[in-house]
């Protein structure tokens, strides 16, 4: 299994999080394998044993999405395992995922979020200052936490107003900043530069001691903010990630343009954001329309 996790990570370039989530669910199989049929190798398992599994996490109600992301794990570790001669034949070929629910991408409104970003004063000192670039960064180019806390000093482009990411896969991407976003950031150097610290940080977003900032932090940070503008529970990063796709939709904005923003590889998974700008259509259909 490890030398499956280093191909993920060194070869195929998965990021953390999935590799985080893979290293869960194989350890979650390898111990069932172990507790239920005794057994030690994965290697071992053939397409009955793996559909109990599967079948024992639905009887435990784990949410079929949870499942389709055991499932393309395995898929994963057994194209691995063929690949290696490990075994003679693939068991998941007969294994069929189940179909899970759509949700549509929970977002912010427009308005109230602007005004908030726009109205509220965030102090002025180091933290504020970043703490209101996180918002703006997420917000303003729609880019993903794991991307985020890995944009240098040098990725901005002040003159040409742009910020390199790096994203999945490590696919380099270029993304416009407004004018606001580019201040926002200007100030922040400012008060960056006074920190006193031995470890200054080639990452743009730093801690108060100059260490890069971590997942945890960043949640920390836009949740205490969002829940000033809503009461809705969906207040992480990519909340801000699906309002910049969604209210650039509602303007009117190109589809295949907000999948080349977002970094998507296919328009698949851009076209999510259709649904909610649909919906709006409806409401305002059936507010406005005579016949609705």
């Amino acid at each position: 299994m490890e030398l499956f996790f280093k191909y993920l990570q060194y070869e195929k370039r998965y990021s953390p999080h999935t590799l985080t989530s893979y290293h869960t669910d194989l350890g979650q199989f390898a111990l069932y394998l172990e507790q239920v049929y005794q057994i030690t190798d994965a290697a071992e398992a053939d397409h009955t044993i793996i559909r109990s599994w599967l079948l024992t996490l639905v009887q435990n109600n784990i949410q079929p999405r949870s499942i389709n992301r055991k499932i393309a794990c395995l898929r994963s570790y057994y194209r691995f395992l063929l690949a290696q001669q490990r075994i003679p034949a693939n068991p998941m070929l007969r294994i069929k995922a189940p179909k899970a629910s759509k949700k549509l991408p929970a977002f912010v409104a427009e308005e109230p979020f602007n005004n908030f970003l726009d109205s509220f004063t965030f102090e002025d000192s180091f933290e504020g200052q970043r703490d209101r670039l996180i918002l703006e960064f997420l917000y303003g180019t729609g880019m993903r936490l794991a991307e985020l806390i890995n944009v240098t000093e040098a990725d901005v482009n002040f003159s040409a107003k742009t910020v390199r990411v790096l994203g999945k896969g490590n696919k380099e991407r270029i993304l416009p900043l407004n004018e606001s976003l580019v201040q926002s950031i200007s100030s922040y150097l400012k008060y960056k530069k006074s920190l006193q610290a031995d470890n200054n940080s080639e990452k743009l977003l730093v801690t108060t001691k100059a260490l890069p900032l971590y997942p945890k932090f960043v949640y920390r940070v836009v949740k205490k903010h969002i829940s000033l503008v809503t009461t809705s529970e969906h207040n992480s990063p990519h909340v801000l990630r699906h309002s910049f796709a969604t209210h650039l939709l509602n303007k009117g904005a190109d589809l295949n343009a907000i999948k080349e923003l977002l970094g998507h590889a296919s328009l698949a998974a851009t076209q999510v954001y259709t649904h909610n700008s649909i919906e709006r259509l409806k409401s305002i259909f059936e507010k406005a329309h005579p016949k609705a």
